[in-house]
């Protein structure tokens, strides 16, 4: 899969100044970074972002969503440190922050403070809540999950589970890349910037809003997933004869019922009147699926997936994230940037899931080193190699 040059991407010629860390602030910078942004991450000397240091489930967060960015490390309470910073600021185009409420402002950095300083900036402010009752509490992703049944629904009836993964963070930084694109859209035609907030409970109600609608439609109350009454007789993980042979299949329409008769043997059920359609099948699921499951335990994992894949099923085998590096269609398909950790060991890591005229977007710039950039762009806003020197020597900034 080709890569398009950097003058060619999306939002080349695009400064976005973000303010941020752990995942939420850092996958929005990450999307505009990879669409050709020029992202520049400002980070406090001498140590840089906490999210660098993180351990156990952290350990990722840095690498994961920190590629194709720049490193600026200031000391922002020095003097000289914020007269530099103001500077890049006045030739950005978006500043984007995820710190707790009023944080920025107090640093005399919120909208109203860098609007003063940069009269078109489009502010991206991403909290855990927007405006409203909440809005000065502190939220995690675990904590709007319990919030909004999120966490309900994934695990067993009364035993709340997160989703495995920083859902909310991630997503809550693509809805924030959204807005910022469309209020750079809406600059172009008005020349006006604005100020733009993203809430992350406000995200993960949004993603409860199908259960809120069952309940709404139905009358009943939607069940945890464990325990939930699937909306197809046969959408569920099934045991093979192979040892640790798990595969998920899923028949979710009238036709894909047919071909799962063929494929899997059961000409009786094909052609019986009363299980043609889908609502009659899930109410015959309890005589359906011991049979099925039956069948399925007597065959070797391997001719399942072939026999589901010849004919058009939805199926899976229960992979762990590791095995996604070995991943036959990520690798052949071109869907891996490659990156370098910090002994020169390259790996990867998934690419945003789309493409563009047959494009997608990698790697142009390896995870900054702190300070990897700081002398690159104080040149650039007019300060010679001396005083530079002089900052250093200082710890205003530190520079790799």
């Amino acid at each position: 899969m080709s890569q398009p040059a950097e003058k060619n991407l999306p939002l080349a010629g695009i400064r976005v100044v973000e303010f941020v860390h752990m995942v939420m602030g850092p996958t929005c910078g990450l999307l505009l970074a990879d669409l050709g942004a020029e992202v520049i991450k400002v980070e406090p000397v001498p140590e840089g972002d906490n999210t660098r240091r993180l351990m156990g489930s952290g350990a990722g967060y840095w690498l994961t969503y920190n590629r194709n960015k720049k490193s600026f490390a200031v000391d922002i309470k020095s003097e000289q440190g914020m007269a530099a910073l103001k500077k890049l600021l006045a030739t950005a185009d978006v500043v984007t922050e995820n710190f707790r409420p009023g944080a920025m402002d107090k640093l005399g950095l919120g909208y109203e403070g860098v609007k003063a300083i940069k009269p078109d900036i489009i502010y991206s402010s991403m909290k855990g809540f927007l405006p409203g009752p909440y809005e000065k509490r502190t939220a995690l992703d675990e904590v709007v999950q319990m919030m909004t049944g999120l966490a309900y629904m994934t695990g067993p009836v009364g035993r709340p589970l997160r989703a495995g993964a920083s859902v909310n963070d991630v997503m809550g930084g693509m809805f924030s890349a959204v807005s910022v694109l469309a209020a750079l859209l809406q600059r172009k035609q008005t020349g006006l910037g604005q100020f733009v907030q993203t809430g992350l409970f406000e995200n993960s109600a949004f993603l409860m809003g199908q259960h809120m609608m069952q309940k709404a439609v139905t009358g009943a109350a939607a069940a945890p997933m464990p325990s939930r009454i699937s909306a197809w007789a046969i959408y569920d993980v099934f045991e093979t004869a192979t040892r640790d042979g798990q595969v998920f299949i899923g028949v979710v329409s009238d036709t894909q019922w047919v071909s799962f008769c063929q494929a899997f043997d059961f000409p009786d059920w094909s052609n019986d009147a009363g299980l043609a359609r889908n609502n009659q099948r899930v109410q015959a699921r309890d005589q359906i699926m011991p049979l099925v499951r039956a069948r399925i335990a007597s065959m070797d994992k391997a001719a399942v997936m072939t026999l589901c894949e010849q004919a058009g099923l939805p199926f899976s085998p229960i992979q762990r994230p590791e095995d996604l590096f070995e991943d036959r269609h990520l690798n052949e398909s071109g869907g891996l940037a490659q990156l370098t950790l910090a002994d020169g060991e390259t790996v990867n890591v998934p690419m945003l899931p789309f493409e563009m005229d047959g494009q997608r977007f990698g790697t142009r710039l390896e995870v900054p080193d702190l300070g990897s950039h700081s002398r690159e762009l104080l040149s650039e806003l007019g300060y010679d190699a001396d005083t530079i020197d002089r900052f250093e020597a200082a710890g205003t900034i530190k520079c790799t």
